[in-house]
């Protein structure tokens, strides 16, 4: 079985608050560091009524500061909306912070719409096409320093802190096997180049003095309840969300709802089954044997697991359930 390790996206749910979702990540970052989780990483998203992640590095302390164990890190940050500089500052912070447990995943999407991006970066001249460029200039500054170097990041300077790319097409699969990265895909939103991505990225990579060989890492949907009905149940909160925000229409998590897919309308229903397609609901034995298959299929060494739920106690009984399904030891992080 692969590794499994934890997406948060930080769910502010309807009725609830922010506070209350970044208390409830640090309670789920705490059940499953005791569960055997490797990781626990955050995402970056901006002007989006339902994440409360947006200042990622800061949740990520917030998280990193509450656990003692299990890695903590960035799934990821938006490189285009941020200096190469600060980011090298920030996470190199943490690192200082908490040794041997920061994680960094980079990716080119901005995580918002184009007009939030403009009122992030102010300066016209960032852009996507620039990436590969800024990926190489953040992890210089994580370098030793040499001779005549004139900038550099204090903290973060000599700090290792593992780099990721992150995609969901083929170019971070591409630039991920030129640089010698690990690569994590977003299957868990966006599938459809899951299989070409994997091919390229294995075909093409190049060793390097971070990384002797290929390494995926695959974001996976996975609800977990007593029965298959219960979890499906649960899943509706998260089908709701995506109806809503390809409808632009984004907002807080809702509820679930029974029968919420039944009466979904033919274009709303196939829109869910493609971008949904990557996910596990059920009860243990069904979530068991869906990850046996979902790891044959892809051949992923980890697995990133993410769980969209309304209610809380259901998320981290979710994650237990998975845990056991999974056949998971808390010495296995």
């Amino acid at each position: 079985m692969a590794v499994l390790s934890v997406l948060d996206l930080s769910p502010v749910t309807e009725g609830g608050s922010a506070g209350q979702s970044l208390a409830n990540s640090l309670d789920l970052a705490r059940h499953v560091e005791r569960l055997g989780y490797r990781r626990y990483w955050l995402a970056e998203h901006h002007n989006m009524p339902g994440i409360a992640s947006a200042a990622t590095a800061v949740v990520i302390a917030h998280v990193a500061v509450g656990t003692s164990t299990i890695r903590v890190g960035a799934g990821g940050i938006m490189l285009p909306n941020h200096a190469p500089l600060v980011i090298a500052e920030q996470f190199g912070t943490l690192a200082a912070l908490h040794p041997g447990r920061i994680d960094l995943g980079l990716g080119r999407a901005p995580g918002t719409d184009m007009l939030t991006a403009r009122a992030l970066r102010r300066n016209l001249d960032a852009s996507v096409d620039t990436f590969p460029q800024d990926v190489v200039e953040l992890m210089s500054y994580f370098e030793p320093a040499v001779e005549g170097q004139r900038v550099h990041a204090v903290p973060g300077e000599g700090e290792e802190v593992p780099v990721w790319i992150l995609g969901s097409s083929l170019y971070g699969a591409q630039l991920a096997a030129m640089l010698g990265l690990p690569y994590a895909f977003a299957s868990h939103f966006a599938p459809a180049e899951l299989d070409n991505a994997l091919e390229i990225y294995r075909a093409r990579f190049q060793p390097s003095q971070h990384l002797d060989r290929p390494y995926v890492m695959l974001g996976l949907n996975v609800v977990a309840a007593p029965t298959d009905e219960e979890a499906k149940y649960l899943f509706t909160s998260l089908q709701q969300a995506f109806v809503n925000l390809r409808s632009g229409r984004p907002g807080r998590l809702p509820p679930p709802v029974a029968g919420y897919e039944r009466d979904l309308d033919p274009m709303a229903r196939t829109m869910l089954a493609q971008a949904l397609s990557c996910a596990i609901v059920g009860a243990p034995g069904t979530v068991g044997r869906g990850l046996e298959a979902f790891v044959a299929r892809t051949g992923a060494d980890e697995l990133m697991v993410t769980a969209q739920l309304f209610d809380h106690a259901a998320r981290v009984r979710s994650f237990e359930l998975l845990a056991e399904a999974a056949g998971l030891r808390p010495d296995a992080a």
